[in-house]
């Protein structure tokens, strides 16, 4: 996809929006789970904090037996992470009991480090224990009147919850890795899907261009039908503008030659008459530049039309029967090779002014022979589509490098020596680059000259 495309931005956005909240979520229920396994611990913790008080409550009994043993063994395990403490602070010389595990050892206390009282009364946190390890630890002051003050600590190896919060975020983020990789999935099918009718119409509006349709058919989403409509809509005003400008120029043609012909008339009158030749010698010249710049402005307009495609053989074969008729008096013979499956995108009018011009002008220079060719050439690079190359080889004398230049540099009639020829090659010219082909000369390998004219194809 590239990264001006509708489908890879709404694929990047959504990827994204995926990403960003499959983090957020992620954050979330880790912290979640972490709180959940911290108080599943401290509720363990203040089970065991509670048993101590009870025994501190409990002065009769001996007290190497009442705090020796909670129902944990690794309280009777030297430095095994779990760890009880009671402190007496009431006394100028503190008293301290602590469980086998400690050994030697002091936990520190909360109240130094700044934890606040809950509004249990009591202390939570976490401290660094003998060996290094981190403690999550539980304190709670117990004041017991004449007995005396006391502060009461239970702390365990946290090591439990960390392994826990880490288990669960491997498992976790296995779980979102490959949720994305479904989300992601399902994001490409719903862009594809949802985009679905765009690639609709740009098929539909390229069968248009090909000529294999007239306007866009079928069904279309809520969303994209009123530009299913105003592209119907905008090819019908092409066509209608297109027919008024025809009939615009043809009616400007009849006007100025009428006048042109009462003038040459009138002229003629006066034959003998100097001014009357240079009147007729003007009013020629006149003539030949407006139809010349009426058949630039005919044509201009012709290209314009969309959707329309005209199959080539049979145009040529027709040309080519039409063209020995006209020259039949000068025995020339006129060969056609055509691809049948060479079709022009463009009219059969334009097709027969082009195709006709590069012939009958082959047929007014040949010897004895003409070749037409008809091909048809795979798209390149440079071009959408398939292109069509007519070539048109005489046995003339053909036309030197130079010549050739000068003729394309001049743009304008390419067989001005020889009389009645009208416009001839300059409209082909003009018209085949309106329609983005191109005209080029060369040498024939029958001798004469070479005309190939370059089209768009279907």
């Amino acid at each position: 996809m590239r990264a001006s495309s509708l489908a890879t931005r709404l694929f990047l956005s959504a990827t994204a929006w995926v990403v960003v909240i499959l983090l957020i979520t992620g954050i979330v229920l880790s912290s979640v789970y972490r709180a959940a396994t911290e108080r599943a611990f401290d509720r363990r913790l203040n089970l065991y904090l509670r048993t101590l008080i009870a025994e501190v409550a409990t002065p009769d009994e001996p007290p190497d037996h009442q705090f020796q043993s909670l129902g944990e063994p690794l309280f009777e395990l030297p430095l095994s992470g779990w760890y009880w403490q009671i402190t007496r602070t009431d006394s100028e010389k503190s008293e301290v009991r602590a469980s086998r595990s400690l050994w030697d050892k002091k936990l520190p206390k909360l109240e130094d480090r700044g934890a606040e009282l809950t509004p249990a009364g009591i202390r939570l946190g976490y401290v660094d224990g003998p060996e290094g390890q981190s403690l999550r630890m539980v304190e709670r002051p117990v004041d017991l009147g004449a007995d005396g003050k006391f502060l009461v600590s239970v702390a365990g190896d946290a090591t439990e919850i960390f392994d826990e919060t880490r288990t669960f975020d491997y498992y976790l983020g296995g779980t979102f890795a490959a949720l994305s990789v479904v989300l992601v999935l399902t994001t490409i099918f719903q862009v594809r899907f949802g985009l679905a009718p765009l690639k609709r119409i740009s098929e539909s509006i390229a069968d248009i261009r090909s000529g294999r349709a007239e306007r866009l058919e079928g069904e279309f989403p809520v969303e994209i039908a009123p530009l299913a409509r105003e592209t119907n809509a905008l090819i019908e005003a092409n066509r209608e503008i297109v027919e008024r400008a025809r009939t615009h120029v043809g009616n400007l043609a009849h006007a100025i030659k009428t006048p042109l012909s009462v003038i040459l008339n009138e002229a003629s009158a006066h034959a003998p008459d100097p001014f009357a030749a240079k009147v007729m010698e003007q009013a020629d010249m006149m003539r030949d530049q407006i139809a010349h710049h009426l058949e630039r402005a005919r044509i201009a307009a012709r290209p314009t039309i969309i959707g329309t495609v005209t199959e080539v053989a049979p145009a040529i074969e027709a040309l080519r029967r039409t063209m020995e008729k006209i020259h039949r008096d000068r025995d020339v013979e006129i060969t056609v090779e055509a691809d049948p499956q060479a079709k022009f995108r463009g009219e059969r009018q334009d097709l027969e002014e082009m195709a006709g011009n590069l012939v009958d002008n082959a047929c007014k220079w040949a010897t004895s022979q003409v070749f037409i060719e008809v091909l048809v050439e795979p798209p390149t690079k440079a071009a959408s589509g398939p292109m069509l190359r007519i070539v048109v080889d005489d046995d003339g004398r053909g036309l030197s490098a130079a010549e050739r230049e000068q003729a394309s540099r001049r743009g304008q009639r390419l067989d001005e020596s020889k009389p009645g020829s009208g416009l001839g090659l300059s409209i082909v010219v003009d018209l085949a680059a309106l329609y983005g082909g191109s005209l080029t000369l060369g040498t024939a390998p029958i001798g004469g000259l070479r005309a190939e004219l370059v089209l768009p194809g279907v």
